[in-house]
């Protein structure tokens, strides 16, 4: 599915700052597979999903893909899988000389100021004054989007510490007591499925975000004021999927997190009545409920798809199925690089920290465009425009299967 208008069945390159160029040509068939196509054996997914690790970092799949010129006597996959090598081990050299600061005590540090926000933000919820007022609903917003966003993000991606066993105490923490969601779900739907099987229709496609009986702009600007209420109960309903310990682990770290919001606006901030708390709950935690839908959709949908048994090697898949959005000093903090400016480099490399991402980019967005291959990039207010425009056909009717063509 291209990124520019025009012709609907083909994709002519990248989109670079709103401008279109490039050398893949990808064309969409007609007719999509159900839903319920079968994902492939999960030996597969692993390769694809358990995040980078130091050296080569080789992808799976069973396209051909085009884009970059093949080497006499060199299968189609091996070429690909020797790009992605070849740009690991770029990335690794970078890696390999950062200090610990870089590789996790910038985020680390995001997250501890963000904590120590805490107090001042429900100490100025207690003023009748609206300034001080609504600078508390500004400073728990943003902390609320910190953590629960930035957070549980780095955690699912065991981002915030080389260690698997803190990792994992890490998740708990952001994802089940700060995001009132169930830890083991969110890992695997965003680490295994969507990362493993980025824009494959009916895996990673990005599905979930898509409510299709919504008109655009009840969609786009008033539905996700609703997401601190859906939110846990999605997570509820994703309980019968684990085990009986990790299901009750996981109510009480919700319960536990939802009652301490609410506790702390009745005896800190001195809310007087339980409505007018829950009121400032659901406040506070949809502040920034508008770009976290916005950023969820326009990285991925709208840009090339693919069938599960006819995806492109790894580098194709992410450099043709990821977009970054700019800089942006409240969504970088709040929701990370990884997420915002560096998406690209966080699909290829998501076991890598917010900060790493930044400082990879400049290597992989040189390789990626000196190989010929898509660097996907546009700005908030054009991709808004984009799907306000094209709603029907992105967000309502399933996009078309993209076909790999082979070199133009």
């Amino acid at each position: 599915m291209p990124l520019e208008d025009g012709d609907p069945t083909r994709w002519r390159g990248q989109q670079v700052n709103g401008e279109v160029s490039g050398t893949p040509r990808l064309r969409g068939t007609a007719d999509l597979p159900p839903r319920s196509t079968p994902a492939p054996d999960g030996s597969r997914m692993e390769v694809m999903a358990e995040g980078w690790e130091p050296g080569p970092a080789l992808g799976d799949g069973d396209g051909t893909p085009g884009g970059t010129p093949q080497r006499a006597g060199q299968e189609p996959g091996q070429r690909e899988e020797a790009l992605m090598a070849e740009l690991s081990e770029l990335v690794q050299k970078v890696v390999k000389s950062s200090s610990w600061w870089d590789r996790h005590g910038v985020d680390i540090s995001i997250l501890t100021c963000s904590f120590l926000l805490l107090p001042a933000g429900f100490l100025c919820l207690r003023s009748a004054q609206a300034i001080p007022f609504l600078v508390g609903v500004l400073t728990l917003g943003v902390v609320h989007h910190t953590l629960t966003v930035k957070g549980s993000h780095l955690a699912s991606h065991n981002a915030l510490t080389e260690s698997k066993s803190w990792g994992k105490v890490w998740a708990i923490f952001f994802i089940e007591l700060c995001s009132a969601f169930t830890a083991e779900q969110a890992t695997y739907n965003h680490v295994k499925i969507h990362h493993g099987y980025t824009n494959v229709i009916g895996l990673g496609d990005s599905s979930t975000w898509k409510l299709p009986f919504l008109n655009r702009y009840i969609y786009m600007f008033i539905a996700p004021l609703t997401v601190p209420i859906i939110t846990p109960l999605v997570a509820l309903d994703l309980l019968r999927n684990v085990e009986w310990k990790a299901a009750l682990r996981t109510l009480c770290c919700m319960f536990l997190g939802l009652y301490c919001h609410y506790w702390l606006l009745l005896h800190v901030s001195g809310f007087q009545s339980p409505w007018s708390a829950l009121l400032c709950m659901l406040l506070t935690r949809s502040l920034l409920a508008h770009p976290y839908i916005h950023v969820n959709i326009f990285q991925h949908i709208g840009l090339p798809m693919f069938a599960a048994d006819r995806k492109p090697k790894r580098i194709h898949l992410m450099s043709l199925g990821v977009l970054n959005l700019p800089r942006n000093a409240l969504l970088d903090w709040s929701f990370g690089h990884s997420l915002i400016s560096c998406h690209v480099e966080h699909h290829l490399f998501p076991s890598l920290s917010d900060n790493m991402c930044l400082k990879i980019k400049p290597i992989v967005s040189q390789y990626l465009k000196q190989k010929k291959l898509p660097y996907n990039e546009d700005t908030y207010a054009s991709r808004l425009r984009l799907f306000l425009q094209r709603y029907e056909e992105l967000m309502v009717h399933a996009p078309p299967i993209t076909e790999l063509v082979g070199i133009q």
